[in-house]
């Protein structure tokens, strides 16, 4: 009887010290503070009416031409081809969405220029030439948060040796008004 006494005592003294160790707390205050900035983003999306892209719904994205010629052939799905006197031109649409957050302004600016010079072939976007020096405009009031169908054609002299690839890049910019 006394060690059960003795050790029902024990596991009393044992719950009095774990339950006054569990009172103890402590505190603090974590002051937080965040500056927001405008920012707009763009993308490129698949035109219906287009070539499928490579990477469609983001900002670096991939429109393959694939093979083409300037008369008969099979042409890639969404390739619209236009013979000339000297040359042809391929051309597909292109959806460019441009979206905005913390930003005033009720529309944007698109400029594009080539990544690269190109001495031979004529780039234009939405009917605007594009070359490697300054940024064309494409358009000077673009709508926010709505996918915006800008014509990508190429134009390649007949003098241009068959089995020649042709590979540029367009810069586009958007910049809020």
């Amino acid at each position: 009887m006394k060690k059960l006494t003795l050790v029902t005592i024990f596991a009393a003294l044992m719950m009095i010290s774990s339950a006054a160790v569990a009172q103890t707390t402590a505190s603090g205050t974590l002051t937080v503070s965040a500056t927001v900035n405008g920012t707009i983003s763009l993308v490129f999306n698949s035109d219906p009416a287009g070539v499928a892209l490579t990477g469609s719904g983001s900002n670096a994205a991939t429109l393959a031409f694939g093979t083409v010629q300037a008369f008969g052939g099979v042409l890639t799905t969404g390739v619209t081809r236009t013979a000339g006197a000297s040359s042809f031109t391929v051309s597909s649409p292109v959806d460019i969405f441009v979206d905005k957050a913390n930003v005033a302004s009720s529309n944007y600016t698109l400029k594009a220029q080539l990544g690269s010079a190109d001495a031979v072939n004529t780039w234009t976007v939405g009917g605007v030439g594009v070359t490697n020096g300054p940024a064309a405009t494409i358009t000077a009031t673009g709508a926010y948060t709505t996918n915006v169908a800008e014509t990508i054609a190429l134009t390649i002299p007949f003098s241009t040796a068959s089995g020649t690839s042709i590979n540029n890049s367009i810069i586009f910019t958007a910049t809020a008004n």
